[in-house]
């Protein structure tokens, strides 16, 4: 049995995921990767999972990858960079695709510090809060000499700027939760107390809402970051075409005709 995460699924369709090495800060050894992969990989297709939301257990969303013990199977004489490629390649890599392709929200909710590829984590997800004491750090260059991995030297700079992230990546500071907020890293911040509430209230307000399309905006959005406006035009056309289609458009027009509130949860696709 995998214990480095734990779930938990509500009646509502909101699985929720905690990180659970709080003793090393959450830092990611294979286990970790590999029961959220697993669980990535097991959900896409389940309808009674509408909305994910990921959050560390103890005092940290997670350190980064475990340095000291990651568990990792390697044949003798593997050299480090070696080892790094296989495991991103098998792992962590896959990982940041399936949070960010799975066809249904994801929030991650970030609880004290995110650092090195926690920060790649963290900003996988689709809404990204934390609680007001978290940070983000990006230890790779200053403290390793190796650049952002786990996908963060793609969210940072696309979030941020080249500018802030050259700061983050070759001062290795602490960016604090109200920071994050002011520059884009992150959606919100709340109280240490209420992080957890409020992140299944934003769960909550999704699962109730078109989960597949709502995943389709963020998608759009990923596309726009590395296409011409020209190409994304052609996206927009082509992803609506497939859409409008759905019965959650037709439900959605019919409520605001009706004037309620539309009914996502107990659609029949004609």
């Amino acid at each position: 049995m995998n214990t480095a995460i734990q779930k938990e699924l509500s009646q509502s369709g909101v699985l929720l995921i905690k990180l659970n090495r709080p003793e090393v800060l959450n830092a990611m050894n294979k286990d970790l990767i590999i029961g959220l992969l697993e669980t990535f990989n097991e959900i896409k297709d389940d309808k009674k999972v509408r909305v994910v939301v990921i959050v560390g257990n103890g005092r940290g969303f997670c350190a980064g990858a475990d340095l000291a013990d990651g568990g990792w199977d390697m044949k003798a004489g593997t050299s480090p960079g070696e080892g790094a490629y296989q495991t991103m390649d098998q792992a962590f890599n896959p990982l940041v695709r399936a949070i960010t392709t799975i066809n249904k929200p994801v929030i991650t909710a970030i609880n004290g510090i995110a650092a090195g590829g926690g920060v790649g984590l963290a900003l996988s997800g689709d809404l990204v809060v934390a609680a007001k004491s978290a940070k983000f750090k990006l230890v790779f260059g200053p403290q390793l000499g190796i650049i952002s991995d786990v996908g963060s030297s793609w969210f940072v700079p696309n979030l941020i700027g080249r500018a802030r992230a050259n700061g983050m990546g070759l001062l290795g500071d602490d960016v604090s939760a109200t920071q994050a907020k002011d520059w884009g890293l992150i959606w919100d911040y709340f109280e240490d107390g209420e992080l957890l509430e409020k992140s299944l209230e934003l769960a909550e307000r999704l699962a109730n809402g078109p989960v597949e399309g709502l995943k389709a905006v963020t998608k759009a959005h990923d596309n726009a970051l590395s296409v011409s406006l020209s190409n994304q035009l052609d996206y927009e056309r082509d992803t609506q075409r497939i859409f409008l289609d759905r019965a959650e458009y037709k439900e959605g027009v019919k409520a605001f005709i009706e004037k309620r509130k539309p009914d996502f949860r107990n659609l029949k696709e004609e």
